[in-house]
C-alpha cells in the first residue's frame, strides 16, 4: 500500500502540475499560430496539444481537428500543405494544388503573412507571461525593498572594494537602481565580470570598482545554481520592506518589465555559458520541469503561476532560436527568401530541417542528462 500511495503521490504532486502547466503553455503558443493563420487565410488541418495518438478530439466547422494527444511534451498546429507537424512543405502535394488552394497553404501564403503566423506563437507566450505577472501585481501588489546595505559578508567583493554599512546603491555600470531586487538581478548574472557600483554615502556619490565572485546557492528545495555575488545584505529596517499597490496600468507595465528581465537574464546566462563563467549544467529538460512543477505546487497557486509565466517566456525564446524546425528557423528561411527574392530550394530546406531536428534532439538529450545527473548526484 505504501508503494501505491507513493505512486499516486508522485502522479498527483509532480506529473499533474507538469501536465497542467505545459498544456497551458503549449495551447497558448499554438493558439497564437492558429489565430494568425486563420487571420491570414491559411487553412488549418489540426490543432493538437501533445504528440502521438489522439486521446480525444473533435472537428470544427472549418475542418480543423482539435485534439489532445497521448504524449504531453509539446503540441502543434498543422497547416494545409504541410508534410508534418514541423510545417515542412509537402512538395508532392503542392504540384497538385490549384492557385486558389495553394494560397491557403502556409508555404503558398504571402511572405509577410507566413512571418506573422510563425512569430505569433512565441509572441503569444510572451503575452501570457505578461498577463500572469500583471495579474499577480494587480491583486497582490509589488514587494519592494530599498537598495540599502545593512551588512557585508567578510571577505566579499563589497568589503574588499570598500563599501560600508548604510551605503545606498544608486547605479550599477551607470544603470539606475530602484530596489534591492534590481541589485540582486544584475549582480547574479555577472560572476567574475567587473562592475562599477555607485553609492550614496553621507550625501555624496562614490564610485567603486569590484568583481562579483562566483558562488553556488541553493533554494529551499536544495536546487543549486551558480551566481555572482558581491556580499551585501539588507534587512527589514534598512531596506524598508513593503508592498506597493499598483494600478491596472502599472501592473501591466510591471508585467512587461518582469518578462523583459527574464529574457535579458536568459541571454546573460547563455553569454556566461559560452564565455565559461557559468556551467552548462544549469540547462534543464522535461525531468527538471516536472520536478519544479511539483515543488512549486507545494507552495501554492501563486508559486505555480509564477513558474508558468517563467516557463512561458522560456518556451517563447526557445522557439525563436534560429534553428530549422523551430519558429525562429522558419523566420530565418523567410528572411533569406526576402533577400534572395525567392525561397530556398526544396532540397536545401530538407537538409536544413534535418540538421535542425538533430540539433533539437541533441539539446534534449543533453538537458535530460543534466536532469538525471542532478537527481543522482
Amino acid at each position: 500500500m505504501d508503494h501505491i500511495s507513493a505512486v499516486f503521490g508522485f502522479l498527483g504532486g509532480y506529473i499533474l502540475p507538469y501536465i497542467l502547466i505545459l498544456s497551458l503553455l503549449v495551447f497558448i503558443h499554438e493558439l497564437g499560430h492558429y489565430l494568425a493563420g486563420r487571420w491570414s487565410g491559411i487553412r488549418i488541418l489540426a490543432f493538437s496539444v501533445g504528440f502521438g495518438p489522439e486521446l480525444v478530439g473533435y472537428t470544427d466547422k472549418h475542418g480543423t481537428r482539435w485534439k489532445i494527444s497521448a504524449i504531453p511534451l509539446g503540441g502543434y498546429v498543422r497547416f494545409f500543405g504541410d508534410a508534418d507537424a514541423a510545417s515542412r512543405p509537402d512538395g508532392s502535394l503542392a504540384e497538385e494544388l490549384t492557385e486558389e488552394e495553394r494560397a491557403q497553404t502556409l508555404n503558398g501564403a504571402k511572405l509577410w503573412k507566413r512571418a506573422v503566423t510563425v512569430a505569433a506563437g512565441p509572441l503569444a507566450n510572451f503575452l501570457l507571461a505578461i498577463v500572469i505577472f500583471a495579474g499577480m501585481f494587480a491583486f497582490m501588489g509589488k514587494p519592494v525593498s530599498d537598495p540599502v546595505v545593512a551588512d557585508i559578508k567578510a571577505g566579499s567583493a563589497a568589503e574588499e572594494a570598500g563599501i560600508q554599512r548604510g551605503d545606498v546603491l544608486l547605479a550599477l555600470d551607470g544603470r539606475m537602481i530602484e530596489t534591492f531586487d534590481d541589485v540582486v538581478r544584475y549582480i547574479t548574472m555577472r560572476p567574475e565580470i567587473p562592475v562599477e557600483v555607485t553609492v550614496r554615502r553621507d550625501g555624496q556619490e562614490i564610485d567603486f570598482a569590484l568583481t562579483p565572485k562566483r558562488a553556488v546557492t541553493s533554494d529551499r528545495f536544495g536546487n543549486e545554481m551558480e551566481v555572482g555575488q558581491i556580499g551585501i545584505i539588507t534587512d527589514q529596517q534598512a531596506g524598508n520592506f513593503r508592498i506597493v499597490e499598483l494600478s491596472p496600468v502599472q501592473a501591466v507595465w510591471e508585467g512587461v518589465r518582469q518578462t523583459g528581465h527574464i529574457i535579458t537574464g536568459t541571454f546573460d546566462y547563455i553569454g556566461n555559458m559560452i564565455a565559461g563563467r557559468m556551467n552548462a549544467d544549469q540547462l534543464g529538460g522535461p525531468v527538471r520541469v516536472v520536478q519544479a512543477s511539483g515543488q512549486m505546487a507545494t507552495l501554492g497557486v501563486i508559486a505555480l503561476l509564477n513558474l508558468a509565466a517563467v516557463l512561458s517566456v522560456s518556451l517563447g525564446l526557445l522557439n525563436l532560436f534560429p534553428v530549422p524546425v523551430l519558429d525562429g528557423g522558419h523566420l530565418v528561411l523567410y528572411a533569406i527568401e526576402a533577400v534572395r527574392g525567392k525561397p530556398m530550394g526544396q532540397g536545401a530546406q530538407e537538409i536544413a530541417f534535418r540538421i535542425g531536428m538533430a540539433m533539437i534532439l541533441s539539446l534534449m538529450v543533453f538537458a535530460t542528462w543534466n536532469d538525471i545527473s542532478r537527481l543522482i548526484g
